[in-house]
């Protein structure tokens, strides 16, 4: 390890294969946290190359337990976290009403990091008992029309890497990483990104693959879709600006979308909006980004047919009860 820091202290770059060799290095537990962390530690002085982001998504991708799902056609809703906005659960809260409105979801999700309260964490409060046997995660795709693939049960290869991570507790490559390896290899995606940089990276990546995504970076920093801004979105036949009032009268400040302190409040925020208690600023941002994974549905039509469909979904109680069949599954 003493020669790749080094080499990556002299502003050097590692090849794909490199850095994917070098991940795998680490899995098998070949070094000391210290020098693990160190590594990390590189990518935060500098921004990781889009060769080293493929390398590092090779090596998770081959390491993983990989399950099928094909046949579902399921879209995966994902940000890269990171961007300390500390907001309540978009995404998660997203992936229901897009459940609730009739398509198919397999989410990927992990405990939070770098932020307070983690999909993972939320879900796994509310009672749900994460899995990888396949034949379950049918059933609830098939029953409820979502079903959740906790990343560290798909990841072994994270093992060695999950308590460096949470000791630094600030955001590493694995954020840029999370919605590139989702052990179902999904053909429909919603990406969030915190920056510019990341959105380019995305489109360069995903633009190779058979993927029909969505990538968001809103301007003020968000890894999601926040109305409170001009927001960037990149789709496989264009990119365009989408603006808050295109959406929504509402002004919306970022306070209204803080999350909560600890695991309890973030649940009771999650359950609140999800069974139509929700504010009128929550309900709108769960509904715009659940709007963008739906459209991915939806070739012959377009973003307001979607937005109103996710509105549907949400105040009808579809979302929530398929909530509800997830949990009891």
């Amino acid at each position: 390890m003493k020669k790749i820091l080094e080499y990556l202290f002299e502003q050097q770059h590692l090849s794909a294969q490199q850095a994917k060799e070098i991940l795998g290095q680490i899995a098998d537990g070949q070094y000391r946290a210290e020098e693990v962390s160190a590594f990390l530690t590189v990518f935060r002085m500098r921004s990781v190359s889009i060769q080293e982001l493929i390398g590092f998504r090779d090596c998770l991708r081959e390491r993983c337990i990989p399950v099928d799902l094909k046949d579902f056609d399921a879209i995966d809703l994902c940000g890269t976290g990171g961007d300390g906005k500390d907001t309540f659960n978009i995404s998660t809260l997203a992936s229901f009403v897009v459940a609730g409105a009739g398509y198919k979801v397999a989410k990927h999700g992990n405990y939070g990091v770098s932020s307070v309260c983690g999909s993972s964490n939320v879900l796994e409060h509310l009672g749900l008992v994460f899995t990888t046997d396949q034949d379950s995660l049918k059933k609830q795709l098939d029953q409820s029309n979502i079903c959740f693939l906790h990343a560290p049960l798909f990841h072994p290869a994270m093992k060695a890497v999950a308590p460096i991570r949470k000791s630094i507790g600030v955001r590493t490559f694995f954020n840029i990483l999370g919605p590139m390896v989702n052990p179902s290899f999904p053909s429909k995606q919603l990406v969030g990104v915190y920056s510019l940089q990341l959105q380019r990276y995305y489109k360069y990546i995903y633009e190779r693959e058979n993927v029909n995504y969505r990538i968001v970076h809103s301007f003020d920093g968000y890894d999601e879709l926040s109305l409170t801004g001009p927001c960037k979105i990149i789709s496989p036949d264009k990119e365009y600006i989408l603006n808050p009032s295109e959406l929504s009268p509402l002004d919306i400040n970022p306070r209204l979308l803080h999350g909560g302190t600890d695991v309890q409040s973030s649940a009771d925020i999650f359950t609140s909006i999800l069974s139509g208690k929700g504010t009128d600023v929550q309900n709108t941002v769960v509904c715009a980004n659940a709007a963008l994974a739906i459209d991915c549905f939806l070739p012959e039509s377009n973003y307001t047919d979607a937005l109103a469909l996710a509105k549907e979904s949400l105040q009808s109680g579809a979302a929530f009860n398929s909530f509800k069949k997830l949990i009891s599954l």
